[in-house]
């Protein structure tokens, strides 16, 4: 049986404490910072959750979080958290515990006050991240349900991201950049074509997974396979879609400060197509 070490109470359910490695831990338990002092020894049956963070600017943002929260949130924000846990099979990068508590705290704050914030890539990110959205979709039900609140669809988006990031071992930063970077992508294939395409269709889903994969690609510096003979046909029988690809291609280049693989003009090109005949054919 594990003992922990108090060092610190911040609230009657949480305590910073240290294992028996004498690591800091956050544990977290009903009624169990009530009356703690420091240097006390505690059972592990009395904890319910233990948080390790291991880097120490984190451990100290987030204990910043949880001094700012009432009892509800924090409740309400850690069984959300158990529940990303329980339904993603990837090992979740520690970060997650402090910036998606940041954004769900404020998430909350915002909407009691009746602010809102729209996310433009609602869409593309249901697309992009199938199972992440649905694990946000259930983490915006448990919040809502515990503080009675309604946070609107577009903050599922922004949480899927968070999940994503955190699957994926990357900053939410980087993968607001790439999002954002899909976003401006499609913005100058809609006005190349001077058209709004169905953001339901399967084309257009293929093609949006395509240019995340590229992005993936270039950024880690991997490169498909090219055919220079598929090339040279696609630039012949589909020029418009071809050039376009390119200036797609060049944006992505600009943005990540990454060469991108030549084979992926002929990828895009084909995705392009594909939907530019299909508007073609609406007129």
């Amino acid at each position: 049986m594990d003992l922990f070490t108090v060092k610190k109470s911040l609230n009657n359910n949480v305590i910073i404490a240290e294992d028996h490695d004498h690591k800091e831990v956050v544990l977290i338990g009903k009624g169990i910072g009530f009356n703690r002092k420091k240097g006390e020894q505690l059972d592990e049956r009395f904890v319910e959750k233990i948080f390790i963070l291991k880097d120490k600017d984190k451990q100290e943002q987030y204990k910043s979080l949880l001094l700012q929260m009432d009892n509800e949130i924090f409740d309400a924000i850690i069984d959300a958290m158990e529940y990303i846990k329980k339904h993603t099979t990837a090992r979740l990068n520690e970060h997650i515990h402090v910036a998606l508590t940041d954004h769900l705290m404020f998430s909350i704050y915002r909407t009691m006050k009746g602010v809102s914030i729209h996310n433009p890539f609602l869409v593309e990110t249901k697309n992009l991240y199938p199972q992440e959205f649905n694990i946000a979709s259930k983490v915006v039900k448990i919040v809502n349900e515990a503080v009675n609140i309604h946070l609107p669809e577009d903050e599922i988006g922004f949480i899927a991201l968070h999940i994503h990031s955190a699957i994926k071992n990357k900053k939410i930063g980087e993968v607001n950049k790439h999002s954002n970077l899909i976003k401006q992508l499609v913005d100058v294939i809609e006005d190349a074509f001077n058209a709004k395409i169905d953001k339901k269709s399967i084309d257009y889903i293929r093609l949006i997974r395509h240019l995340r994969f590229a992005i993936e690609r270039t950024h880690e510096g991997d490169e498909l396979g090219e055919s220079t003979k598929i090339n040279l046909t696609l630039q012949n029988e589909y020029p418009f879609c071809y050039n376009l690809s390119w200036k797609l291609i060049k944006i992505m280049q600009n943005t990540l400060k990454k060469p991108v693989g030549n084979a992926e003009a002929v990828y895009l090109t084909m995705h392009l197509q594909r939907i530019y005949s299909k508007l073609g054919s609406q007129n």
